[in-house]
């Protein structure tokens, strides 16, 4: 690589797609590459990060756009964020029949924080609920200052229907890239961003690449963190072979040595020997753990820790997973701990780990498949496993296992309360007296507190109970004006006076 007279040349740009859930981006992106991933999509969400490349014909000729769509769902915002790192341009998709919503404002709070220039997409002005001037107010009353309306952020209404607004939408993109000065340097060592990681099962360790600056070639080696990989199986966005990858384009490159983090940077160097020198230089240990609630169990209280395997077909998602774990209830009693997180299949080894502790652990797997030896050593260990392709889903199920594993005890629950009037015999550790009940109800054989005010003197059983001289199983506060009063006979070794209280408990398991 002969980097003597670098020349800076304009680069095609990298633009972000983002947005509220369902405002049409994948559908937007569809329409532009001429393709319809939106049906293979779970949920009909976008749950990766993805990149493709384009290529738009206008007057001035044909000119390379490249893509990256990211999910909208609140769960993925470390994709959002990764996606606005790697772009040179963002496209804001706010729906005409909408207008601005939470995903959108959390999307522009990213925006301003990375200072990325961005247009505003109007979608669906081909619906019937659509109403552009009131979507464009919404993002008014949030400050976002449009052309025309105080402002200087530019805006396309567009369909993705018809196709309506769409060539506006690649031209502006395209003039926003020349005035942003978008350029790079074709003939320097490639760097760039990794925007997503996998396991191939058939071809082993695989990232996605944002190439920034300069060209990336065969033979050469890729070093992102401490992975290494050299460049012999690499293919374009479409999975075509290459043997060149162009400034602002995206690549997927194949074999790293492990699999390299979401999000971190990566560069080119000519030898293996270089690779694995700057990788050692980058190593560190990174601990797989984390537990919540954060804090230590008081001295003494029952303390149960609940092992949680991770494991998703790309290693953005696990950050969702993270994310929706932390929106579960915190017990203070109770530690969810996450013993390992990876990409791949669900294995063995990843049973056992998730089965190595007192209490048998959960494995929450997120577009990946069970191993069968797998399920097999699950039920013997008595491991909850649960697969899903919706994030919200898994969410859903993680809460209902772990609450399961919530330790229990016995709690006393007061059940009734009723005011002694009058003590008409105590001998032989049975009290006869007479009460009103004043809240609950009371029953025979039920747990009694004797309490006076606040002080508790004893506790005793209800033996019988009657009503005008009627044996009854049970009393309780009447509904009407007239006070329900009765006669009873506890077994206590306590004597109450008139204006002491009996509270009825039971005991619960909770």
């Amino acid at each position: 690589m002969d980097q003597s007279k670098p020349i800076a040349e304009a680069r095609p740009p990298i633009v972000a797609i983002v947005g509220h859930i369902d405002h049409g981006k994948s559908t937007l992106l569809d329409y532009i590459r001429k393709s319809n991933i939106v049906e293979g999509e779970a949920g009909g969400i976008t749950q990766r990060l993805s990149a493709y490349e384009v290529l738009h014909k206008n007057a001035t000729g044909e000119h390379r756009i490249t893509f990256l769509d990211t999910p909208g769902h609140e769960a993925f915002r470390s994709m959002r964020s990764r996606g606005l790192e790697a772009a040179d341009i963002a496209v804001l998709v706010v729906s005409a029949e909408e207008g601005a919503k939470p995903q959108t404002l959390e999307a522009l709070k990213l925006l301003e924080e990375v200072k990325l220039p961005y247009i505003v997409a109007f979608t669906k002005i081909d619906k019937p609920g659509a109403n552009l001037e009131r979507a464009k107010m919404s993002l008014l009353e949030n400050n976002i200052f449009l052309e025309g309306m105080g402002g200087t952020i530019p805006f396309v209404a567009l369909s993705s229907k018809t196709g309506e607004g769409i060539p506006e939408l690649l031209d502006l993109l395209l003039l926003t890239a020349e005035i942003e000065e978008i350029v790079s340097n074709p003939d320097a060592p490639a760097t760039g961003l990794v925007i997503e990681s996998y396991v191939d099962g058939k071809r082993g360790n695989t990232a996605v690449l944002v190439i920034k600056d300069g060209s990336l070639r065969s033979g050469e080696f890729i070093v992102a963190g401490a992975a290494v990989a050299p460049v012999r199986i690499m293919e374009n966005f479409a999975g075509r072979p290459v043997k060149e990858a162009l400034p602002g384009s995206p690549a997927r490159v194949v074999g790293f040595s492990t699999l390299p983090q979401a999000g971190s940077v990566w560069h080119a160097v000519e030898s293996k020997k270089e690779a694995e020198r700057d990788a050692e230089a980058t190593r560190t240990s990174q601990s797989e753990g984390r537990t919540w609630p954060s804090g230590p169990s008081e001295a003494g209280a029952m303390h149960v820790v609940v092992p949680l395997v991770i494991k998703t077909d790309f290693a953005g998602a696990i950050e969702a997973v993270v994310h929706e774990m932390e929106k579960l209830p915190q017990n203070e009693k109770l530690e969810v701990r996450v013993v390992a997180r990876g990409v791949g299949p669900i294995s063995e080894g990843d049973v056992r780990q998730a089965g190595a502790g007192e209490m048998p652990g959960v494995i929450a797997g997120f577009n990946v498949k069970v191993e069968r030896p797998a399920q097999e050593l699950a039920e013997r260990l008595g491991v909850s496993i649960g697969t899903f392709d919706i994030i919200y889903k898994l969410t859903e199920w993680l809460g209902v296992e772990i609450a399961k594993r919530q330790p229990r005890e016995h709690v006393e629950e007061k059940t009734g309360s009723a005011r002694i009037l009058k003590v008409f015999s105590s001998e032989k550790q049975r009290v006869v007296l007479g009460g009103r009940v004043e809240e609950g109800v009371l029953k025979e054989g039920g747990e009694v507190r004797l309490m006076r005010r606040d002080l508790e003197l004893g506790r005793g059983e209800i033996l019988s109970l009657q009503i005008l001289k009627k044996v009854v199983k049970k009393v309780e506060k009447g509904t009407g004006a007239t006070p329900v009063e009765f006669g009873a006979m506890i077994k206590t070794s306590l004597t109450p006076a008139p204006g002491d209280y009996l509270e009825a408990f039971e005991v619960v398991l909770k």
